[in-house]
């Protein structure tokens, strides 16, 4: 199989990257060279918002494509074209941001979508995923193009930086500020999941969109963070607290408190309460949350020192213990 990545050196394409390399397939990635290529694919270089920045791709064919872009839909609408005749089947890490505001729990594939346009210049996360999603719609045609819908991603070299910010936090110790019920689901997937499922289904022929991300059923806050008490060997005491507390506090699920969003919330419907049916019964395989967790450590800690990885704004120490105290 010959892969093209529109990427592929940052976090999701990199997981496409290596496990298609893994699995004897033939890689190249398209990149600016902000971040060096996994070993063993062949990288070309290109700034896509560049008038010539698709020029390395002159010429080649491809069994597949795959393209994590998140900003304006003209970009992928560019690249599409230009592959269209020459690529076999084209894959789009979308997103389930696409759906219509506010997605109800439980959603599927199928609900209301946000409004977007495939000629479109940058405007918002939502408007460029579902623009960018017709843009591949448009050049390959429904039965040659995969949505890809993913939820909450993570795992090792994590760009959002919201795992590896908990991490960071339980790793230092000390009372940790515990946004509760410590059974509120939360919903994610690992990028070497969604890597393998992705490359399963191009090799069998899916197409149309999947919701990419586990069961919403299957990891807790709780799970997560005692997840990360265990992978650091932290000391750190979890102080769990209400989402009301949390609230009165003037604290903010997600920003504040990343991966949270308190139950029953518009948030949570939308981030952690998906409909995944298609993605299961098509072999999506989901590790274990602590091999996700301990993973992301391992490679946190591999980092040259002195080196801090994308993190997440989260919560300041100084704030955390403020409300702390006050909640006694």
């Amino acid at each position: 199989m010959k892969l093209l990545l529109l990427g592929g050196t940052g976090f999701g394409g990199r997981a496409v990257a290596e496990a298609a390399r893994d699995r004897g397939w033939e890689v190249t990635v398209l990149h600016r060279g902000e971040h060096p290529p996994p070993p063993g694919v062949r990288a070309l270089h290109g700034d896509r918002t560049a008038p010539d920045g698709l020029a390395a791709l002159a010429t080649g064919e491809w069994d597949a494509a795959v393209d994590t872009w998140s900003a304006a839909p003209t970009v992928v609408r560019d690249a599409a074209r230009l592959l269209a005749a020459r690529t076999g089947r084209y894959a789009f890490v979308s997103s389930r941001s696409v759906y219509a505001w506010p997605a109800p729990a439980g959603l599927d594939e199928f609900g209301p979508l946000a409004e977007g346009d495939p000629d479109a210049a940058a405007s918002d996360f939502a408007a460029d995923k579902r623009g960018s999603e017709l843009a591949v719609l448009r050049e390959f045609g429904e039965d040659r193009t995969l949505l890809v819908r993913p939820g909450l991603i993570l795992g090792p070299h994590e760009t959002p930086g919201r795992l590896t910010w908990w991490l960071d936090r339980v790793a230092r110790g000390g009372r940790v500020l515990a946004p509760g019920p410590r059974d509120t689901p939360i919903q994610y997937v690992d990028a070497r999941d969604l890597a393998d499922w992705l490359l399963d289904a191009l090799t069998t022929g899916l197409h149309g969109p999947y919701n990419l991300v586990g069961p919403p059923d299957r990891t807790t806050m709780g799970d997560l963070l005692d997840a990360c008490v265990r992978a650091t060997g932290s000391p750190a005491e979890l102080r769990w607290t209400s989402p009301e507390a949390v609230a009165a506090a003037g604290l903010e699920g997600w920003s504040d408190l990343p991966l949270w969003a308190p139950p029953g919330s518009e948030l949570h419907a939308a981030i952690h309460a998906g409909d995944v049916t298609r993605a299961l019964a098509t072999g999506l395989r989901c590790r274990p949350l602590q091999d996700t967790v301990a993973d992301t450590w391992s490679w946190r800690r591999s980092l040259p020192e002195g080196t801090t990885p994308p993190l997440a704004d989260g919560l300041s120490a100084e704030r955390e213990k403020e409300v702390l105290a006050e909640l006694g």
